[in-house]
């Protein structure tokens, strides 16, 4: 007798105004099961998976569970229908403490008036330990690590019973250690009989924890594949719709002079007496566990943050950037990690967003002059392929490529001598990560010296020149790219000594 789905999807379709987001789309997971969902951004995914937890509603179609029909209403409905999900943004109340986040809305009360505050730490500490998290119910949730966050999330998915649970991009702010303890709880749920629906554009972490995938592609399903009969070339054929042999797209550049040096950069408790230089033509990687002061370093440069010592110098000459303003005057821009809090406006439109480090030059009087601003977003719509329907689209209805996109655009338009790239192909998808690394070749090219933060090492290898790498909020080794292997980087982002080479890390600081 054949299995059935815990749960199928028939001919969904969700329409916005100019877009057709899901076209007959049929989905279906079982129970015991982990199923990676995958496609581009603005393949649809973000889309399906918001139908099934009740914030969007269906077109057409038809959703069942355990082979009876629902109609999730809200996200409120859907968590008491059985389906729980797990955002990229964590959605927790982070004043409260762990147990009152897990079962908000639903504590345990005395004489059905008064809240069972031991009770309810009782029951959350028993759900804490199946997903093996060594958490204190009472601990303040600000006070968390992302990684435990997310556990207390999947914890609170088990208090409601949950029978099944989406996970958009986990293991986007994870490290390695974390990914891993992470792939261990969703395989506990899986042997417990869930279905775990998990979406990522990390396409190695498909391979080593799904069972079975599916790809999105422009809106419709284009193909389904046992996670153990496919490979990554065909399923990057599969989300894109054509061949792509080679994801990182390096072009050589030539290296001129030193066009930004950093000397002693010391922010107390936070990164340490940080030097290296930047040479036109140049992409300098950034790398390092999590923590180990590279963002920091970033900041710090940029003037977001208040250094206590050392000093910066852009060809030659030493300034004093106190402020990410002072930093743009300079001719530095910054495209941060976390690009819907730092680095948009996410209720504004394309055009304003694109403007906004140009506005002396797109205003007169206080005046935005429109005609100005709509060819200076127009040329880099065009120029970086910037899916929206027109300059007015709000921002945050992009897709994350299109809105990584946005963000480069508008310090382009600045005309910077150094970009400063923080995770800057996080969260999308392999086409536009390809665009991305072909833009970044470009500018290359043109003399734009780039910093890139990356915690992806292939990224790291494939498209740095040279490699810095950060322990503990130092400098521990600095390679060329001719020399660099995944092992020799990690030796020096764990604080080991280099492999393979009889020196210290002292004598490579300069490459």
């Amino acid at each position: 007798m054949e299995r059935e789905p815990l749960l199928r999807i028939e001919g969904c379709c969700k329409r916005f105004p100019g877009v057709l987001a899901l076209d007959d789309v049929d989905f279906e997971v079982y129970p015991g099961e982990i199923v990676a969902l995958l496609g581009e951004n603005g393949a649809g995914k973000s889309t399906l998976m918001k139908i099934l937890a009740g914030a969007y509603q269906k077109d057409e179609g038809r959703i069942f569970l355990e082979g009876r029909e629902i109609r999730p209403q809200n996200p409120a409905h859907s968590q008491s229908l059985g389906i729980a999900t797990i955002y990229q943004e964590l959605t927790l109340t982070l004043n409260q403490n762990v147990a009152t986040n897990i079962f908000i809305a639903r504590e345990p009360r005395r004489a059905g008036v008064f809240v069972d505050a031991r009770r309810m730490e009782r029951k959350a500490k028993a759900l804490l330990d199946l997903v093996g998290a060594r958490i204190a119910p009472r601990t303040i949730v600000q006070d968390l690590s992302v990684a435990a966050r997310q556990q207390v999330e999947i914890a609170k998915a088990l208090a409601i019973d949950a029978k099944v649970i989406i996970m958009d991009e986990p293991t986007s702010s994870l490290g390695v250690d974390e990914t891993k303890a992470l792939f261990e709880i969703m395989r506990s749920l899986r042997e417990r009989g869930l279905a775990v629906v998990f979406i990522t554009h990390r396409l190695e972490e498909v391979f080593e924890v799904s069972d079975r995938i599916v790809v999105l592609r422009d809106g419709r399903r284009v193909g389904t594949r046992p996670t153990h009969e496919t490979d990554i070339p065909e399923i990057i054929r599969l989300m894109v719709g054509r061949h792509v042999d080679e994801v990182f797209s390096k072009e050589e550049a030539e290296i001129g002079d030193v066009v930004l040096r950093v000397e002693n950069l010391t922010r107390q408790g936070v990164v340490e007496n940080v030097s290296f230089d930047l040479r036109r033509g140049e992409i300098l990687g950034f790398a390092g566990l999590v923590g180990a002061g590279r963002t920091e370093t970033m900041r710090l440069i940029f003037g977001a943050d208040a250094k206590d010592s050392g000093s910066i110098w852009l060809d030659d000459r030493q300034v004093n950037i106190s402020t990410p303003y002072k930093a743009m005057r300079v001719g530095i821009g910054l495209v941060p990690e976390d690009r819907g809090n730092q680095g948009l406006v996410l209720e504004l439109p394309v055009i304003f967003n694109m403007i906004l480090p140009t506005l002396e030059r797109s205003t007169t009087a206080g005046w935005v002059r429109s005609g100005y601003a709509h060819r200076v977003a127009q040329e880099y719509v065009d120029r970086l392929r910037v899916r929206t329907p027109n300059m007015q689209q709000t921002v945050k209805n992009l897709s994350g490529g299109n809105q990584q996109k946005v963000v480069l655009a508008k310090w382009l338009a600045s005309n910077p001598r150094v970009l400063i790239l923080d995770e800057p192909t996080r969260g999308i998808d392999v086409g536009a990560k390809a665009e991305i690394h072909s833009l970044m070749s470009h500018l290359a090219q043109q003399g734009i010296g780039i910093i890139m933060i990356s915690s992806d090492m292939p990224e790291v290898l494939a498209m740095s020149d040279r490699i810095v790498v950060m322990h503990e909020g130092r400098v521990s080794g600095i390679l060329d790219r001719t020399e660099a292997t995944q092992e020799r980087i990690m030796a020096y982002a764990t604080g080991q000594i280099d492999l393979g080479q009889n020196g210290s890390a002292k004598e490579l600081l300069r490459g």
